[in-house]
């Protein structure tokens, strides 16, 4: 069985990662099937336990898995690491008296209880005095009707974190209302007040963006750029130093030891530390999801056989926050930096062909999207059974450079 496995981060108020929302499903092809919801959940997140390593795949943060009435009255949800978890009862599980003997045996047990997409009733009062987090659907009321929620439910000390929230805007919002952790792709989403300007060493690497994206290299200019920038330097000669390269001769200088790499290790090298260092003031998952989409989609060129541009779609998926980091329009970025017709498409989620189809696989894997998975899987010529490893062999990936590490 072919198991899928997807996340999304859940922040805090100061917007470091508190943990992720762990998306899961036995594979695409039943998707559209009847077989039995709960026993297939069950099966599925049991299995992704043991196989993937909840530990593994949040990277050492709060991992918050949905449940259903099975999993908690035949007792699988118990079965889970209880200090490494949060277990979100779905809103469809109606609280009887066996799910809330259930739910009172796992918070005795040390299990953190979450109540998903909530929406006040009277007899969903005894599951609120269990649960520690209450979810709110950002998307599913008016903020009149949101306001009222979280007066009624912070007198009762919970823990309040709004989900689906997409613009900067919103977690402003949602940070005033008064919750405590904020879910969705809002820190993907530029703040556009005014456009942005870029002085001092921001200047340099967004230069020397423009620079190694031109169809010819040109090694002088690139040498003076990375020499004005004193720890753009030291980066560069510690990355060429590194074990990957094992170079026998001494480096003579900054022009010789970026023809000693070369065009293609140059553009991967200098676009990630430019994108990494024009990030030092967004939330560090901006990068995380930037490298992890890179990677994938790097990953998943080579298994279409395109393996010579493997490059081409590993910068693609950094470009993918460039409006974010830089916030302006995406459309206005694109047009000062010279990178291929067909990452630029793409990006904009407009035309056909190879990069397309990967950037909406990598994106859709990344929302829990699996309809669109498979939808663009197809056009793709793609096999998506590989995904679930090639995903966590790019999560490994991220965690193991420490792209967008937390300094906490």
């Amino acid at each position: 069985m072919d198991v899928f496995i997807a996340r999304q981060p859940i922040f805090k108020r100061d917007r470091d990662v508190f943990g992720y929302e762990l998306l899961f499903r036995d594979g695409l092809a039943n998707f559209f099937g009847h077989h039995d919801v709960n026993e297939a959940a069950a099966r599925v997140i049991a299995d992704s336990t043991f196989l993937f390593g909840i530990d593994k795949i949040a990277g050492g943060k709060k991992a918050f898995v949905n449940v259903t009435r099975d999993m908690l009255v035949r007792r699988h949800a118990g079965l889970l690491p209880r200090h490494d978890v949060v277990l979100e009862i779905l809103e469809h599980v109606e609280p009887d008296d066996a799910v809330i003997a259930a739910c009172a045996r796992l918070k005795d047990k040390g299990f953190t209880l979450a109540l998903d997409d909530f929406v006040y009733r009277e007899a969903l009062s005894p599951l609120v005095d269990l649960a520690t987090i209450i979810k709110i659907d950002w998307r599913a009321m008016s903020r009149d009707a949101c306001r009222r929620l979280v007066e009624q439910l912070l007198p009762r000390k919970k823990l309040l974190l709004a989900e689906k929230l997409e613009t900067e805007a919103d977690f402003r919002e949602a940070l005033d209302m008064g919750f405590h952790y904020f879910q969705g792709y809002f820190f993907c989403r530029p703040t556009i007040l005014s456009r942005r300007n870029l002085v001092g060493n921001r200047l340099i690497y967004l230069q020397l963006l423009k620079e190694i994206h031109k169809p010819e290299i040109d090694f002088a200019t690139l040498e003076k750029l990375i020499s004005q920038d004193l720890a753009l330097s030291y980066k560069l000669l510690r990355y060429i130093n590194s074990a990957f390269f094992a170079l026998r001769n001494q480096i003579q200088s900054i022009r010789h030891a970026l023809v000693l790499i070369g065009a293609v290790e140059v553009k991967k090298w200098a676009t990630l530390l430019s994108l990494s260092t024009m990030a030092e003031d967004k939330p560090f998952e901006l990068m995380q999801t930037a490298a992890l989409r890179a990677r994938l989609c790097e990953l998943i060129s080579v298994k279409l056989g395109l393996e010579q541009r493997r490059s081409e779609f590993f910068l693609m998926g950094l470009f993918t926050v460039i409006d974010a980091l830089l916030d302006r329009p995406l459309m206005e970025v694109l047009l000062e930096i010279p990178l291929v017709k067909d990452i630029k498409k793409a990006l904009l989620h407009r035309g056909k062909g190879n990069h397309r189809n990967v950037l909406e696989v990598v994106t859709a894997y990344e929302a829990g999207d699996w309809p669109a998975v498979e939808s663009w899987s197809e056009k793709a010529g793609l096999d998506p059974a590989p995904l679930p490893s090639l995903y966590l062999e790019a999560l490994q990936w991220v965690q193991d450079a420490g792209v967008g590490a937390s300094a906490n």
